[in-house]
């Protein structure tokens, strides 16, 4: 039977031949006893798991037979893998999940709990396998006897712990906040309440009334519970418009009411993310205002913090496969994990990797994965063969009971098997022989389930067959129902949930938070600012206005946090967050890690909780690193969740060239390349101090409005400039606007700044951040000839301010553009791009950096736009 390739009818046949040749038990087992002496799971249990299982098994099978006539075009399935439904069981349905491809056992269960119905589900909604009696579940056990990680005493106070976890400086500890002691009960816990910046997509000016620890459609049965599961994910297959989640963009598993949280991701770079969920989760538990000494207040903690859109004592759990083990973006999240448990902060993560020992044709060694887990510090590592539905669930229940008590990260080593190849096109004869495959086959943990319930005496073989058949025609029949239903039929549809915008509200919003800052909350600011607000210091650098804007943000943003690498003590390389922490306090204002993978990741998974976060990249070359958690996970959260979720973020970014006596490459990149192509991201340079404050304040509202992702680009040779055309002229700097007028100075997304030399009819230059104080020189120099010339700030770079472009330069006809950056991949490209597309018909010529990266010392000039190289680009122009 077994053929080169295992094929859906292979499985298929193997699988009622094995439950055909099975032999009754002795006797008939009530349901509601265990399926064995002193397991937890009882046969009811049990027969829930098949139900999943075979729901899932049916729905690869599915798969398989939509591709086989075009109507399908997702085939990696999760066959071999339906051990996973044993650690849905294990969980409550209000837990945060980000879930692995391999993932539909799992994701049926949780559907079927959180409708209801089955019989994991308690009296109080609680899963047997996260209830109360979690409390109660030992530090070591069969999967762990050798990893008896030690417990670290959390360090007293809020000044020397550094974290999203962190409580307010001099906080009394919350009860049990030692490793070993009991948690307070969360029905004895004070409401929070508060505006929320919810990873959830409700109206920006609503707010979250509550955790929703049960979810889902109340009284449902599991039975349909099912069938809509398998609807969602057919609706993927099939790449359906209805499909509940993505809207047909992809094959994803994700429901908002299921708090299952969609990732495409098959290199674990969801990872990042998961940790930060947790890091935020257990700082919005914590978070208490009126558990402060005396003396001890920060400015903003009178104002409750927002609220999670998850339960205070949620366990977040992310599952992956053992080949993503290796990777980077798996290795900083492992890492900033046990970097923070080893600090004394609470992140209550539980990894869950799904070990079928392959990536693709690639083997893991054997016991690499193993070795690798259990060598991770500071994470608990459990393990469980998933073709063992008792030993897994056994396993899954200590692990997620473990982590919900002690809130501390651990990982659950799922033993599995692959059956189907990777996908439908998958010729695994290339690279495993038959005798391979064929004992993956004997460990099908779906038949592995099947035979314990008929030894058990829980069910017959017949029985459990025509269950298996009835799920197998109910899914067929969605399935063709499915077909039919409409695809995304224009690219404003595909794109319609990739970044919307609503510039009336965040204008309103801006507005709003001026109204506060000057009214209500005066009293408050003026306190912050140690008496003497902003707009009263005289005139501000560059750096000056970014510090106060973000601090003005933190004041009206309860729950924003700024962090990153030195931006706590140290109050930033430049300066730029000097004081916040002592404003604020270490709860809101921290050091992280050197690691902008988990530096990001600690940002997807704040926003996603709920908070407002404002993450630091020291510089723009750091960001190399990490920009698949920008590119691959924050932009692309909206697009796959149809808007259900979203993760706000400002990313503030040091970068740009031109320091003078520093640096080299790494302290003077000038690559934006990487950042411009990257659908719906949002990129601010601000290059006046004037500009600055405004355009952080459109950043953080648009964040809080819309969900943003935000990279806030700040020139470091502009930081502290304050001269312009001579020195100790003083034009650089400006004032800081009071609250009254920052409705009237706001700058929308995309809305360049004009600026006119001379009589400005002879010439257009059109440039940004450095190239603006460069390009004023040169115009100066210019009008001195008779030159008439208008400078351009575009201020935003993506999305580019396309009419103020065609507008500007229509009105000279000549058109010079300085592009700092690169000539190839440069901002100068689709500054071209945009005059060409909007029907500019005049001269145009490009002043731009070469394609080198920034040498150290003199040498920078050689590669770099120059004064004079503008001067002589606008003379050539006018010249034509």
């Amino acid at each position: 039977m077994l053929s080169d390739v295992t094929t859906p009818q292979d499985l298929d046949d193997r699988f009622r031949e094995s439950l055909a040749a099975l032999a009754p038990a002795a006797r008939r087992l009530d349901p509601a006893e265990p399926v064995r002496d002193g397991s937890p799971l009882t046969g009811a249990q049990l027969l829930d798991l098949f139900d999943a299982q075979v729901t899932s098994r049916q729905l690869d099978l599915a798969g398989r037979w939509l591709r086989s006539f075009g109507e399908g075009f997702y085939t990696i399935g999760s066959a071999g893998h339906e051990g996973n439904a044993a650690v849905a069981a294990a969980l409550r349905p209000g837990d945060p999940t980000l879930l692995h491809y391999r993932s539909g056992a799992f994701y049926c269960l949780r559907a079927a709990q959180a409708a209801g119905g089955g019989a994991f589900l308690t009296e109080d909604g609680a899963t047997t396998g996260g209830g109360e009696g979690a409390d109660d579940v030992p530090p070591t056990g069969p999967g762990n006897r050798d990893r008896d990680a030690p417990d670290h005493a959390a360090p007293a106070g809020g000044e020397g712990r550094a974290g999203l976890a962190d409580g307010p400086a001099g906080a009394e500890p919350v009860a049990g906040d030692g490793p070993a002691g009991d948690r307070e009960p969360a029905a004895t816990r004070p409401a929070e309440a508060g505006p929320a910046v919810t990873g959830f997509t409700a109206e920006a000016d609503s707010t979250v009334t509550g955790p929703t620890a049960e979810v889902g459609p109340a009284g449902a049965g599991s039975a349909d519970a099912y069938a809509e599961a398998a609807r969602d994910v057919l609706r993927g297959m099939v790449a359906s418009a209805r499909e509940p989640i993505a809207g047909g963009r992809h094959k994803v598993f994700g429901r908002a009411d299921l708090a299952v949280v969609p990732t495409t991701s098959t290199i674990a770079s969801h990872l990042p993310r998961a940790v930060g969920v947790g890091l935020a989760l257990e700082r919005l538990r914590r978070r208490d205002p009126t558990a402060r000494r005396a003396g001890a207040s920060r400015a903003g903690d009178d104002v409750p913090p927002p609220r999670s859109p998850w339960p205070p004592d949620a366990v977040v759990v992310c599952s992956f496969g053992d080949a993503s083990v290796n990777h980077a973006s798996a290795t900083a999240a492992f890492n900033t994990a046990g970097w923070y448990d080893h600090t004394g902060l609470r992140i209550p993560v539980l990894f869950v990797c799904e070990d079928n020992g392959l990536g693709i044709s690639v083997r893991s060694p054997q016991g690499w994965v193993e070795a690798t887990l259990r060598a991770k510090p500071g994470i608990r590592y459990f393990a469980a063969d998933g073709s063992d539905p008792v030993g897994a669930y056994e396993a899954a229940v200590e692990a997620v009971g473990w982590v919900r008590r002690h809130r501390r990260p651990a990982v659950l080593h799922l033993s599995t098997v692959r059956l189907m190849g990777h996908a439908g096109a998958d010729a695994e004869a290339a690279y495993r022989s038959s005798g391979e495959i064929a004992a993956d086959l004997a460990r099908d943990p779906v038949l592995a389930t099947a035979r314990l319930l008929v030894s058990a005496g829980v069910a017959t073989g017949e029985e459990l067959l025509a269950r298996y058949d009835e799920r197998g025609w109910q899914v067929r029949r969605i399935a063709e129902e499915v077909i039919g239903e409409p695809k995304l039929a224009s690219a404003a549809d595909v794109v319609a949930e990739i970044a919307p915008r609503r510039p009336a509200r965040v204008a309103r919003a801006v507005a709003d938070a001026a109204a506060r800052a000057g009214g209500p909350n005066a009293a408050a600011r003026v306190e912050a600012f140690g008496g003497r607000p902003p707009e009263l210091a005289g005139p501000l650098t560059l750096a000056q206005s970014i510090n106060a804007a973000l601090a003005d943000g933190m004041l009206d943003h309860p729950g924003m946090v700024v962090f990153g690498e030195d931006v706590a003590a140290k109050g930033g390389v430049y300066g730029v967050t000097k004081g916040l922490r002592d404003r604020f306090g270490p709860a809101r204002v921290f050091d992280t890690l050197l690691d902008e993978t988990s530096i990001l990741g600690l940002g997807l998974g704040a926003g996603l909780a709920g908070l407002l976060p404002v993450p630091e990249i020291q510089y723009l070359a750091y960001l190399h690193n990490a920009e698949d958690q920008l590119r691959g996970e924050a932009a692309t959260m909206r697009f796959f969740s149809s808007g259900a979720f979203r993760n706000p973020l400002v990313v503030r970014v040091a970068g740009l060239a031109y320091q003078e006596g520093f640096g080299g490459h790494f302290h003077n990149d000038n690559s934006l390349a990487v950042l411009r192509d990257v659908p719906g991201l949002v990129i601010a340079v601000p290059a006046r101090p004037d500009d600055a404050g405004p355009m952080l304040r459109t950043c953080l509202a648009s964040a809080a409005v819309d969900g943003s992702v935000c990279v806030f680009l700040e020139p470091i040779a502009l930081y502290h400039t304050s001269d312009l055309y001579a020195d100790g002229d003083g034009e650089w700097l400006t004032g800081y606007a009071e609250p009254g007028a920052w409705a009237g100075s706001h700058v929308p997304v995309g809305r360049a700044r004009v600026y006119g030399v001379g009589s400005a009819e002879d010439l257009t230059i059109i440039t940004f951040g450095n190239g603006v104080r460069m390009s004023l020189r040169a115009a100066a120099a210019l009008a001195d000839e008779g030159v008439g010339a208008r400078v351009v700030d575009l201020r935003w770079i993506a999305p580019l301010p396309v009419a103020d472009i065609v507008r500007e330069a229509s009105a000279t006809g000549r058109v010079l553009i300085v592009d700092e950056t690169r000539r190839s991949g440069g901002v100068g490209e689709g500054v071209i791009a945009a005059l060409v597309d909007g029907g500019y018909v005049g001269a145009a010529r490009r002043v731009a950096g070469v394609d080198s990266f920034v040498p150290l010392g003199p040498a920078a000039r050689q590669v770099l736009v120059s004064e004079e190289a503008i001067t002589q680009g606008a003379r050539t122009l006018l010249a034509r």
